[in-house]
């Protein structure tokens, strides 16, 4: 599915030093903001509904990942929406539940996901880090010119977490091969459709920072022409394959 040249491990305790650190900028941005306005990236939600959501998520986590059930949903019980007052206090809360359940179960623990494989506290640790970054940038964004990119190391785990668990086996349905290159870190990952799809042997490439690959896979930003090389329809393939709402 994904070719990764010179890339390096993202290791447990960066995941969790991950979420624990977009977690607390994002909850700073909830903190400076009106809870009545508009997110930007997600036009749906108010800055309300974005903290809810995440606060929510990640409570909802912490739940699957100390059952240690493979094949079991649990947390079906969602923890109740705060008060406006005590939003902050919430969101923090959930944040340490989470992490708490991580720390106590270690990256190899078995944990019901959505996705196929592998159903691991470790890889639910890992979407969780990329969940928040993006949530966190969407959170800044709500004052325009804020939001800051994610972390090199942070965003160059996220590009091919993004394929594994976001497009999964729906690559197959991409007709041809994107090479996502990281022009920040160096790496780059090739992402190929079945070998006898219709048109397997168009190609193209998609050249930008770490960070500003994860944010257009998750479509928070376009895709400028000046960044393809090659088929542009290949890239837009790509994005298609996975729903990101």
């Amino acid at each position: 599915m994904t070719v990764s040249e010179g890339a390096t491990a993202f290791r447990f305790e960066e995941m969790l030093d991950a979420i624990a650190g977009e977690s607390q900028q994002l909850l700073t941005a909830v903190a400076r903001s009106d809870l009545e306005e508009t997110v930007p990236s997600c036009p749906a939600w108010s800055v309300r509904d974005l903290a809810h959501h995440i606060g929510e998520v990640q409570w909802y986590w912490g739940q699957n990942v100390l059952a240690k059930k493979a094949e079991e949903r649990s947390g079906g019980q969602l923890t109740a929406f705060p008060d406006d007052a005590d939003l902050l206090a919430w969101l923090g809360w959930c944040t340490y539940t989470l992490l708490g359940a991580l720390r106590e179960a270690g990256p190899d623990a078995p944990c019901w996901a959505w996705w196929p494989t592998p159903r691991t506290a470790g890889a639910v640790g890992r979407h969780q880090a990329q969940e928040v970054a993006v949530h966190r940038w969407d959170a800044e964004g709500v004052e325009a010119g804020s939001s800051q990119p994610l972390a090199p190391g942070l965003a160059a785990d996220g590009v091919p977490e993004f394929i594994e668990i976001m497009v999964g086996e729906d690559v197959h349905a991409l007709p041809g091969s994107v090479t996502l290159t990281a022009v920040d870190t160096s790496e780059s990952w090739r992402v190929t459709g079945r070998p006898d799809s219709a048109g397997s042997g168009r190609s193209s490439e998609l050249r930008a920072t770490a960070s500003e690959l994860v944010l257009m896979l998750y479509r928070r930003l376009p895709v400028p022409d000046s960044a393809v090389v090659g088929d542009p329809m290949l890239v837009a393939a790509l994005l298609a394959l996975a729903d990101t709402s």
